[in-house]
């Protein structure tokens, strides 16, 4: 038998204006319905409500993940340093990490993501091939210290998280749990009433090869993402490539420089020689691992420092400084070229061999004109690194790509044996030989997808969860008089014998209409009032998401509410 929680006993503070600090609206609905309350900036306390949305979630999340053969299990946050240190993630995660000392001087972390210790406790269980695949997960709190949490949950330093981990003898069986783990988000997400988009996506800190995103769409989303409208393409902007089109060769001038004084800008170039931008060069200088780079890029473009930091990763990528420029004789600030440079050159695949561009010419006031690919300079490597712009062709059929915002809630990844390798994760294989395992990691936002639903699903009223992860399944209210509040009771004892969860606001001194905000400010999907017809039997039923409304007698309402 389900419960009946009052509203008079329970611990809720509903609020009738935003949080100052609130930006977005799950930020401002989940503190307005007491749902959450900051501890301190990026770390939140989950009050009885939250906690029930949150744990319906990870129910959901548990379900599916045992309905594809995964095990669940719980591992430690607070982790020593040594793995870490060995998978090179010490230093990667930099500033993110959460690092910390014991009394004895060691070093430890709390974990932002599992993969070193999944492996350690696969390496220590497993010896035999027989003992695999096995897939393992974990609903936890994660830990991650962000330089601006903002969003509320969104964005904490403190937050719950499902990851889960596959390990196989073959690529052919890393394919499959990671195909199993796939459908098994869409599950999940669909049962939980996520809206939500497949994109192609990097790997990052994680590693690893193949890697997809489960985004959902929203205002208050921190992920951009371009979508194919004529195709089914979505990406995250991060891995969107470009494919050059072949040209035919052209016959170019000569090279020839141009006296350009006061020009150190695209803009003022441009301006001064009568061309457009996307007929100059941009030439941005930056220091990968301390050793400066050129990054070239059309001069109407600006450089992606996210996609290009995420392509030459565990690389530091950063701005060159003034101080960079003083033993540079050869890098003229504001004028320098490819042609003649002395650093290594990456280009985006849009300044392709044969084309001639405008650039600087490596001496103050001066730039080139008619500098081509491949016969005045080389591009030591080309990684398409430009921010992507609403209709930038598709890679897959060339039609104009959108642009929209969105709010990650999943995010796989095909490993490969980048943390086997790194533990010499060997079993003992058919032939009798060792074999190395191959991994995948796979992770649900569980905290940041109850933020995610209200963005997506809220209204100018309030929340408006999904049945299945909502707090309750119908909020019974009574309008007030002793006859009404006892039928309210009644009723609520008799839909929670029916085996529905029932939050029902008897709360006595508090105005009929105090109830009526506070009901669709929490959001359960039907609202039952017990109100003017309560001595005739007669209650109404409201439908949160729609509105609709209709009277019925209670065996009528009770009947609708279990159908």
């Amino acid at each position: 038998m389900s419960q009946v929680q009052r509203m008079s006993r329970l611990m809720v503070k509903t609020l009738r204006d935003d949080p100052a600090d609130a930006e977005t609206l799950s930020h401002k609905l989940l503190v307005r319905a007491g749902y959450v309350r900051r501890t301190s900036a990026g770390i939140w306390s989950w009050l009885p409500l939250g906690k029930k949305v949150l744990d319906n979630i990870s129910r959901v999340v548990r379900e599916e993940m045992d309905a594809i053969g995964a095990q669940e299990v719980l591992l430690p946050a607070l982790l020593p340093k040594e793995p870490y240190e060995a998978s090179g993630r010490w230093d990667e995660y930099g500033d993110l990490l959460f690092r910390l000392k014991d009394r004895k001087g060691g070093d430890y972390l709390l974990g932002p993501t599992h993969e070193e210790i999944f492996t350690q406790v696969v390496k220590d269980q497993c010896t035999s091939y027989k003992d695999l695949p096995v897939m393992l997960y974990q609903i936890q709190t994660k830990y991650r210290d962000e330089a601006r949490p903002r969003s509320g949950v969104l964005r904490g330093r403190e937050f719950q998280m499902k990851d889960s981990y596959s390990f196989d003898t073959t690529d052919e069986g890393l394919a499959a749990s990671y195909a199993l783990h796939r459908a098994a988000y869409q599950k999940i997400f669909a049962r939980i009433g996520l809206d939500y988009r497949i994109v192609s996506a990097v790997s990052g800190a994680m590693g690893g090869s193949a890697s997809e995103e489960f985004l959902a769409p929203a205002a208050a989303g921190e992920d951009t993402f371009v979508d194919c409208p004529a195709c089914d393409y979505a990406a995250n902007t991060e891995a969107v490539t470009f494919n050059a089109p072949e040209t035919a060769p052209v016959e170019h001038g000569p090279l020839e420089e141009l006296d350009t004084p006061d020009t150190p800008t695209i803009e003022t170039l441009a301006a001064h020689l009568g061309v457009p931008a996307s007929a100059t060069l941009k030439n941005l200088l930056v220091k990968v691992d301390g050793e400066i780079t050129a990054v070239g890029v059309p001069g109407d473009r600006e450089v992606d420092l996210g996609k290009l930091g995420e392509h030459l990763a565990p690389a530091v990528v950063e701005l060159v400084t003034a101080d960079d420029f003083t033993d540079r004789p050869d890098l003229v600030r504001g004028y320098v070229g490819p042609q003649g440079l002395k650093v290594r050159f990456i280009a985006d695949p849009r300044v392709a061999p044969g084309t001639a561009w405008v650039t600087g010419a490596n001496k103050p006031d001066t730039h080139a004109r008619n500098v081509v690919v491949g016969r005045d300079f080389e591009v030591d490597q080309y990684l398409d690194v430009v921010v992507v712009e609403p209709g930038d062709p598709c890679p897959v059929c060339g039609t104009g790509l959108k642009l929209d915002r969105a709010i990650e809630i999943g995010h796989i990844f095909q490993l490969g044996r980048k943390y086997a390798d790194t533990f010499q994760l060997d079993v003992l294989g058919q032939q009798g030989k060792p074999v190395r395992v191959t991994m995948g990691s796979y992770g649900v936002g569980v905290s940041r997808a109850v933020a995610a639903l209200a963005e997506q699903s809220a209204d100018e009223r309030g929340l408006c969860w999904p049945r299945e992860i909502a707090p309750a399944d119908v909020h019974v209210v009574a309008a007030g008089k002793a006859l009404q509040t006892e039928l309210a009771l009644d009723v609520s004892e008799q839909l929670s014998a029916a085996g529905l969860r029932v939050l029902v606001d008897e709360r006595a001194g508090v105005s009929p209409g105090v109830k009526f905000t506070d009901a669709e400010l929490i959001g359960v999907p039907h609202i039952l009032v017990a109100g003017r017809r309560s001595a005739e039997g007669v209650v109404e039923l409201k439908d949160r998401r729609t509105g609709e409304r209709e009277e019925l007698t209670v065996a009528e309402a009770i009947a609708r509410l279990t159908a």
